[in-house]
């Protein structure tokens, strides 16, 4: 049975982008890999895969392979930075809080080895260990204990930035 490629565009294209931003912090290029991983699949049906699994995977993959180019960098360093714009919050002290917050965690997130930053992101998406085994190359029995140290390594990471803070 063919793949409805329109339902699964409908169902996972905002979710998919949305995951991209937070791993690159790149509205662009998560745009480009959410399009590159639909086009993909048009292209080419995958086999013997979730195709939500492997959507993430060719997203994934993709957004890092454009990283690790250089591409972007000139672009970042001269901070045309472009960002996902957050729903307006009413206060302007937790406003300013929450990006503080946020960028803390992005730092800390960077630090941490690819497969954790995809382990954590995924989770946070809401994906089956099952899913997530299958894009990091890993055992489904084992998903539980790469999220617990991945998750370690994120605190770890959180109270580095918290002493260089002070």
């Amino acid at each position: 049975m063919p793949l409805d490629v329109e339902q699964l565009f409908r169902r996972n294209h905002e979710r998919l982008f949305l995951y991209l931003v937070r791993l690159t912090g790149d509205a662009d290029l998560a745009a480009d890999a959410t399009q590159e991983a639909f086009t993909r699949m048009i292209e080419k049906e995958p086999e013997d895969t979730e195709p939500r699994a492997w959507l993430y995977t060719v997203a994934t993959n993709y957004a890092r392979e454009v990283a690790r180019t250089g591409a972007r960098r000139a672009e970042l360093a001269a901070g045309a930075r472009h960002r996902v714009a957050p729903e307006p919050e009413p206060d302007p002290a937790e406003l300013a809080e929450a990006r503080r917050v946020a960028a803390r965690v992005r730092r800390a997130l960077e630090v941490l080895p690819e497969r954790d930053q995809t382990v954590l992101l995924m989770r946070e998406e809401g994906f089956a260990h099952k899913e997530i085994a299958e894009v990091v190359g890993a055992t489904t029995g084992s998903v539980g204990t790469l999220i617990a140290r991945a998750l370690a390594r994120l605190a770890g990471a959180l109270d580095l930035e918290r002493e260089a803070a002070r």
